[in-house]
Parts: structure tokens; sequence; C-alpha cells
């Protein structure tokens, strides 16, 4: 199955982690890859300690407000080059791609390239993709769509991002 958790408000990668940590409950093995982010976030210090989830980030940092750099390009391609090794491994039932949505939209990987991990992928595994900004074709993929509206946030009160909560 291929779910796709986007949308403008705050929890998509909150709530592919809650999903990741409830597979993890049930013996199951993931594995998550972080496009983008780069720092040291709440949850790597949280998920180091479960023995069935691994994450590892492919991404400077959180660089929403800048323009990308060739690096920024390189390690999003590493990271879904080690993608496609981790699903020909066999060994995860669940993999989360977090942010890679971000990642399409500021061209740091190609759409025809992760059309066609999601084409090829086996139908076994669990595939989760994050983030804002989720192309059409990544939706007609996908077998679930949860799109997450921001309502209301703090963050317009002037309230900065808090440890514990946004990272």
């Amino acid at each position: 199955m291929i779910q796709v958790y986007t949308g403008n408000g705050k929890g998509k990668t909150t709530a592919a982690l809650g999903l990741a940590l409830r597979a993890a409950g049930a013996g199951l093995r993931v594995y998550i890859a972080q496009f983008i982010k780069g720092r040291c976030y709440s949850e790597l210090k949280a998920l180091e300690k479960i023995k069935k989830i691994k994450i590892e980030q492919f991404g400077r940092s959180c660089f929403i407000k800048r323009k990308p750099r060739p690096q920024d390009i390189k390690l999003a391609q590493r990271g879904l080059e080690k993608i496609k090794e981790i699903i020909a491994q066999k060994f995860y039932q669940v993999i989360i791609l977090d942010e890679i949505n971000v990642a399409l939209k500021l061209r740091l990987l190609k759409l025809k390239d992760v059309i066609e991990l999601l084409k090829k992928y086996p139908k076994n595994l669990e595939l989760v993709l994050t983030g804002r900004y989720a192309h059409p074709q990544i939706l007609n993929s996908a077998d679930l769509v949860s799109e997450i509206k921001e309502v209301k946030h703090y963050f317009k009160k002037g309230i900065k991002a808090r440890k514990g909560f946004e990272f």
C-alpha cells in the first residue's frame, strides 16, 4: 500500500512517526528516510531507542526559506538511491519517505524517478510519503491520502517553534 500525508497543516511527519511506532509495536521493521532534514530533531533521539526502526537523513538542514544548493540535490538523490537499495533488500515492511513531496516541489528529485519507484515497489511493503505539495501523480498512485489542513496555528500569534513539538 502507498500512503500519502500532505497538506498545509502541522502533523504530517508526526502521523508517519505514529504509524512507525504502531508498526514497530506489531513487530514490523521500519525504515525512515528524511529528505531535506539534516539537523538533530527530537524524534531522532526517541527512535534510536526502538530496535525495529531505523532513521536516516538526506539533507543538510531544513532550508525552506532559501534556494536549494547543488549539495542539497546530491543528498536527496543519494536518499532516493538508498531507498531503492532498502526496497531491494526486502528487510523492512514499512518505508517512510519523510518530506519527499517537498523535495519534489523544490526539484531536488525528479518526479519521474519517484513515480517509477512507486510503480515498482513490492506490494507487501507499506510505503508512506509525507510533505506538503504532493504532486497529483503521487496522489493518483496512492491507496490512502490524508490531507492535513491548517485551521488555526499558534505561529500566527508569533509563537516560535518549540522543542518537542516542532523539532
